[in-house]
């Protein structure tokens, strides 16, 4: 097994990359705590693992709290001995689909600041944590979008920003012991639905816009088709595992698109 016997938080638990990952770490032997906003959710998710021998905690945590993340994690340290593995999958509630000139300052900036600030907050609850016991790996996640594309609001600044955090947390805590690593994975298809495009996009809330999307991803990928979910979540298993115990301070191409 990848992970026996590591200690996981996973934040943002709930959501579909969440949850495939969750119970991929716990069939890898990874002792999982759940930490989302909806309980029902996180709660569904860890009984999933229990269900199949699997060892899964669930916790309401707002990941946009540093209290209440400080306070997660020190507990899990403390109860659990350690903290080896932290991956932040929360929903930055990106705008797009409208031009920058006709986009207001609050739409473009709020993924910026918000996906920001809830992977630095993150990421410094684990960090602290696994410096002292030197060892940890800390994962993050976004598109792969940090060059320019059109129509994408604050999509590529905010991944920029949060490209930008991984590489600095590996050069500050790699002499500690502790792993720093990114995936890109846009566009996986089963996490997306009408009604979650046009939350991003109101023009794009209809079952045939979603056809188009996934038609396009396909087209940009090296690969005859998109990534699926259960490729992302075994992606992320390895890369938080000894195995990968080399890698550091990049990000892994998991949308299998050209590179802009």
């Amino acid at each position: 097994m990848l992970l026996q016997n590591k200690n996981a938080i996973i934040y943002g638990a709930g959501g579909g990359i969440g949850g495939a990952v969750a119970r991929t770490f716990a069939r890898e032997g990874a002792r999982v705590h759940l930490a989302g906003r909806n309980a029902a959710n996180v709660e569904a998710v860890a009984a999933d693992i229990t269900a199949a021998g699997g060892t899964a905690e669930a916790a309401v945590v707002d990941a946009l709290d540093e209290h209440a993340v400080e306070e997660h994690a020190a507990r899990v340290a403390a109860e659990a001995g350690s903290i080896d593995v932290s991956l932040n999958l929360i929903t930055r509630n990106d705008v797009q689909g409208t031009p920058l000139v006709d986009l207001s300052v609050a739409d473009y900036v709020s993924c910026v600041t918000g996906g920001l600030t809830t992977n630095f907050i993150t990421a410094r609850a684990a960090g602290r944590r696994m410096a002292e016991q030197g060892s940890g790996v800390i994962l993050a996640l976004n598109s792969g979008s940090s060059h320019t594309s059109p129509m994408m609001g604050g999509t590529c600044p905010a991944d920029s920003a949060i490209d930008a955090l991984i590489r600095t947390l590996a050069q500050e805590l790699g002499p500690r012991g502790v792993r720093a690593v990114g995936l890109w994975a846009a566009g996986v298809p089963e996490t997306l639905t009408p009604e979650k495009l046009g939350a991003v996009n109101p023009s794009m809330g209809t079952p045939e816009a979603l056809q188009n999307v996934l038609d396009m991803l396909d087209n940009l990928r090296m690969l005859p088709a998109s990534p699926r979910l259960a490729e992302i979540a075994e992606l992320a298993a390895f890369l938080a595992s000894d195995r990968a115990a080399a890698v550091t301070g990049g990000w892994v191409n998991a949308t299998a698109m050209f590179p802009s």
